[in-house]
């Protein structure tokens, strides 16, 4: 069975220690009970930086870095921090992205130095023609979540919030694909840490694994499926999801919508509504999940235009 230790989250951590940002935590309630987690401030806005970066630092130690470098199809996070981890490291990145991804993506993608190339009308056509580049080219193909260097170097942030907040008893994470919850699983069960998995009702790739027994395909149709879109979870997460102290819960757009509002009204944070899926779940939570809360806010890759104006 797929499983992810804490040792692999603890070497990711090792390897990737000043290359990262380390994340900042803020009290998000008058009670000290719910904090915040403002990972959103990290390289390329969001906790994709510490996967990539762990990725090809490991590949790098083992002389796996090929001249054609680095290859991966994405014009969301995981394309703009594998851009930025390549470029750190003076490695070639191509990036495939559909013909539809937002030009400002693509001129953020280039600005790290990577080469874009515009394929399809959707993600698996690029990510087609990214596997055969790969093939031929003999490229390093990255992915966005399923590989255990890049769940594992996305655990590294539950450490460093445990090392802020050691009375820490319950982190709630947004799940799309599954990379940031396996890792930030991994490491919140050696501490004794529960984990609430959070995903948007109609998108919920972890929640239909779990009822399933396998990972499925599921139809994504959410608010926030530019980064929880993902059909299928990673084996990696729904092992995760298994263990004793993980709750999946599911959250409408509404709610979302909702809360991404609020953390702005409240607290002049703009995040991604994948980012705010976590914080929708508060109002879920009971004295089970704990006293002292974490809400890892992990993206701030967003349109703030449609934030209205606040308190």
């Amino acid at each position: 069975m797929d499983q992810l230790t804490y040792d692999e989250v603890r070497a990711a951590g090792r390897r990737i220690a000043g290359r990262v940002r380390p994340v900042a935590v803020a009290p998000g309630d008058a009670a000290g009970r719910v904090w915040l987690a403002l990972e959103y401030l990290q390289h390329t806005g969001s906790f994709k930086a510490r996967g990539a970066q762990n990725f090809l630092l490991a590949h790098a130690e083992a002389g796996g870095l090929p001249t054609a470098g680095v290859t991966i199809a994405s014009g969301g996070n995981a394309g703009l921090a594998c851009a930025w981890a390549a470029a750190e490291l003076g490695v070639r990145a191509t990036v495939f992205v559909p013909e539809t991804a937002p030009a400002v993506k693509v001129d953020r993608l280039r600005s790290y130095g990577a080469e874009v190339r515009l394929v399809g009308r959707e993600y698996a056509e690029a990510l087609a023609a990214c596997e055969e580049f790969a093939a031929s080219a003999g490229a390093l193909a990255a992915h966005a979540y399923d590989h255990p260097l890049i769940a594992a170097g996305a655990g590294t942030v539950l450490d460093e919030i445990r090392a802020q907040l050691p009375s820490l008893e319950t982190v709630v994470v947004s799940v799309g694909g599954g990379g940031l919850f396996a890792g930030v699983a991994a490491a919140a069960r050696e501490h004794g840490v529960r984990v609430v998995a959070v995903e948007p009702e109609h998108s919920r790739a972890l929640n239909a694994a779990l009822a399933a027994g396998a990972p499925v395909d599921v139809p994504v149709a959410s608010v926030a499926a530019d980064a929880l879109g993902a059909r299928r979870a990673t084996a990696l997460a729904v092992d995760a999801a298994r263990h004793h102290g993980v709750r999946s819960v599911l959250v409408p757009d509404e709610a979302i919508v909702r809360a991404r509002q609020a953390l702005w009204d409240g607290h002049r944070i703009a995040v991604e509504h994948a980012a705010a899926t976590a914080h929708a779940a508060l109002d879920l939570l009971d004295e089970a999940d704990g006293g002292r809360i974490a809400v890892l806010l992990c993206g701030a890759n967003t349109d703030p235009s449609d934030l209205v104006a606040g308190p």
